[in-house]
């Protein structure tokens, strides 16, 4: 039988992307990856819109069997049910962890790129009068110099997603697992949602909550 935190790692491992950074993150002191086993997560994507929901959701859900998308069970159809009711549906659909991730905040921010010197002449002092010597004409000096580029600094707007993914144990009806990412490659939110998998994975080896291996 497999621990839960073996499939969250099989979870996590999915993608390979970049862009993403911990920002904070945190751990049940308690738990540990010997002491707790999740055979059925749900995963749950809080967005408001219901496309974006399924992309995320189905980008988890689909590494295996354990992770069902949130959408298939708690949708238009059950909405007006309380808390507990919920809750209840879960347990009685043999759910003992849920997954989610949210949205919490974005930031634009303006960062200056610097210009940039292109030059297909190297070799020092030497090397740029060695071909027309030192007294050549114009036409030997512009021939040196000409293939001299520049290209100019210029500002860039970019746009940072914090997100908060959270690991919620329906068994102990508790948090045990919380963290936090920045990411600035937010353009398609299925690699977006890879970028974060995979800074959330090595920040769960860090914190002790899955195991390295």
């Amino acid at each position: 039988m497999k621990k839960c935190f073996i499939a969250l790692s099989l979870l996590f491992l999915f993608s390979c992307s970049s862009g993403t950074a911990i920002v904070s993150s945190w751990k049940d002191p308690e738990v540990t990856n010997a002491n707790t086993e999740f055979k059925k997560i749900m995963v749950v994507a809080l967005v408001k819109n219901e496309a974006t929901r399924r992309i995320v959701e189905n980008r988890i859900a689909t590494i295996g069997p354990k992770f069902v998308s949130s959408y298939s069970i708690m949708n238009g159809a059950n909405l007006g049910l309380t808390k507990d009711q919920k809750l209840k549906i879960l347990k009685d659909e043999n759910y003992d962890a849920v997954v989610t991730m949210r949205l919490v905040d974005t930031v634009k921010e303006t960062n200056y790129v610097p210009g940039t010197n292109t030059s297909m002449y190297y070799g020092g002092y030497g090397g740029m009068y060695g071909g027309y010597g030192v007294y050549g004409g114009f036409g030997g000096w512009y021939g040196m110099y000409s293939p001299v580029y520049y290209d100019p600094g210029y500002y860039q707007d970019t746009t940072s997603y914090l997100v908060e993914t959270n690991i919620f144990s329906l068994k102990s009806d508790k948090l045990v697992w919380t963290g936090t990412t920045k990411s600035t490659s937010g353009t398609d939110v299925g690699l977006l949602v890879d970028s974060i998998i995979e800074t959330v994975m090595e920040e769960m080896k860090k914190d002790g909550f899955v195991p390295k291996k």
